[in-house]
């Protein structure tokens, strides 16, 4: 006699978990994973690592997916090593080899080519991406054989170092702005070098304000005896907002949406610029505003909560 089965009751878990993501799992894959061992009902990354890249992947559960969309826009740094002198289909180690060229650059040049690349440049998206055609990711385009022509992007390259050279290797150190394809950028720098390049490893090290220091690997996450201790707080995704407390009553109005005058509060402390600051009752965080003209605090995201 065949039983129902019964559906697996998840939990309602709220907070950060900086994943050191293995090399050959999507994000995607990575996060189901890390959801199963926590029991998690809701959950989310923060923009996808390729299968061949490893490091840090901020994973985000319950209240912490509201504010996801902060990391998506934040800063990124990698560790990359570029193999000059080989291109792929797909500008890394997961693609068909295309052409094979001498390797004959010296530090000099490669130092040169270098800084050509620092600051605001253009970028045209690789066909093997997710963005979108028609409802149609580029890669699926790929995959059939067909190139579409991409309009180039601008993007800026906050931190280009070189590490070591020992040819055909070369290892960098790249900070950059969102939308930015490590893989482009060796391909580029291959290109600009005479000789080709794809990238032969990846490690995304830093999201914003939040770094490898707390990464944990999946392997570790599931032999822990109480996993959601390594959960960091929701706020951990917001560190670089300014704060801003509310009392009671105010919180109140805060979370039902009001726009709340702060400048005619003299117990509130209003930060000394506009923009986006997090809002907290006590120690609990309420969610983001927008600061604005005569210290008017605009709610943007809520947290589930209701003050005592």
């Amino acid at each position: 006699m065949n039983q129902a089965r019964t559906k697996r009751v998840r939990d309602l878990v709220d907070g950060v978990l900086l994943l050191d993501k293995p090399v050959g799992l999507s994000s995607n894959d990575a996060l189901i994973k890390a959801k199963r061992v926590l029991n998690a009902k809701k959950a989310g990354h923060t923009g996808t690592l390729d299968p061949f890249a490893t490091g840090l992947l901020p994973l985000c559960f319950g209240e912490a997916t509201k504010f996801s969309q902060d990391l998506l826009e934040a800063d990124k740094s990698y560790d990359t090593t570029v193999h000059l002198g080989l291109t792929t289909d797909t500008g890394d180690t997961e693609g068909q080899v295309l052409e094979t060229r001498d390797v004959n650059v010296t530090l000099e040049q490669i130092r040169a080519v270098l800084v050509g690349f620092r600051g605001p440049i253009k970028q045209v998206p690789p066909m093997y991406s997710a963005l979108k055609r028609d409802g149609k990711p580029l890669y699926e385009y790929a995959r059939e054989g067909i190139t579409l022509e991409r309009e180039a992007r601008d993007v800026v390259i906050h931190q280009l170092e070189l590490i070591g050279y020992e040819a055909p290797f070369l290892k960098l150190s790249v900070t950059c702005s969102k939308g930015t394809y490590i893989r482009v950028l060796g391909e580029d720098i291959g290109k600009a070098l005479g000789c080709g390049a794809h990238l032969n490893a990846l490690r995304r090290t830093q999201v914003g304000e939040l770094s490898t220091e707390h990464m944990i690997t999946l392997e570790a996450l599931n032999a822990h005896a109480a996993p959601l201790s390594l959960l960091s707080p929701v706020d951990a995704l917001l560190s670089s907002f300014p704060a801003v407390q509310l009392n009671a009553e105010l919180a109140k109005r805060f979370l039902n949406g009001q726009r709340l005058p702060l400048g005619k509060e003299p117990s509130i402390v209003v930060p000394p610029t506009q923009g986006r600051v997090r809002v907290y009752l006590d120690d609990k965080l309420l969610g983001t505003a927008i600061l604005g003209d005569y210290s008017i605090l605009a709610p943007e995201r809520l947290i589930a909560f209701t003050p005592q």
